[in-house]
């Protein structure tokens, strides 16, 4: 990789060891690690061009203020790069009952963050519109809006346990989209059963009540955007 890791600020003068690609690679960049006194970082190349990475990157970092994300370092849009400190845990494809509450609370975090992204409109973001997503969308139109500042991926791989708590990484698709959405994609993303998914819910609602027609409905409109991805960009 030609990059002079030593023309950004907070590796000017050290010693680097890397970048090295890194075995597991994701859809929509391609991560490196690399060491600067001994400490890991993680430098991710841009695949995607359709991202808004001031975006993500602003994002990043008001989750890692509340200690839910890695700390974001460097963001050269000019190299199409993203640098930030390696977080070191465990994905897991299954979770437990604490695993879930735990994940309920750091999503409640994430929809507490503030920015001045525009609501996404999902429906434009299909070619082409089945009729079991028409119904979905006219169930959805049935239950008031909840905007709120969204990962929108929380798939087992974006997820990390490790013991300074769980932590988000990939924010690149994060953006304000209905609270149901993540909660959704949990659901499918994990394939909860009845329990675990009540469980899960009511970890995050506490004492609110949720609409499992609405939640049902965005499962609907997650595996349709999910399966159009793929199709799009596999």
């Amino acid at each position: 990789m030609n990059i002079d890791l030593h023309s950004y600020p907070p590796f000017s003068g050290k010693e680097i060891v890397g970048p090295k690609l890194l075995p597991q690679q994701g859809y929509s960049n391609e991560n490196y690690i690399f060491y600067v006194e001994n400490k890991p970082y993680l430098l991710r190349k841009f695949k995607l061009e359709d991202r808004n990475r001031e975006l993500e990157y602003r994002v990043q970092l008001l989750a890692y203020e509340k200690g839910i994300a890695a700390q974001p370092l460097i963001l050269d849009l000019s190299k199409n790069l993203m640098v930030c400190e390696f977080l070191e845990g465990e994905h897991k494809t299954s979770l437990k009952k604490e695993d879930l509450a735990r994940l309920a609370t750091v999503l409640k975090k994430v929809h507490c963050l503030q920015t001045d992204a525009e609501v996404m409109q999902l429906e434009t973001m299909f070619g082409t519109i089945s009729d079991g997503l028409k119904e979905a969308f006219s169930a959805i139109e049935t239950f008031p809006d909840e905007p709120v500042l969204c990962h929108n991926d929380p798939n087992p791989k974006n997820l990390i346990f490790s013991a300074s708590g769980l932590k988000l990484i990939d924010w690149e698709f994060a953006g304000m989209n209905d609270r149901y959405f993540d909660l959704a994609a949990v659901s499918v993303e994990f394939d909860l059963d009845l329990l675990d998914e009540a469980y899960f819910l009511a970890s995050y609602f506490r004492t609110e009540g949720w609409e499992k027609e609405k939640l049902e409905a965005y499962k609907t409109v997650y595996k349709a955007l999910c399966e159009q991805w793929f199709e799009n960009n596999t």
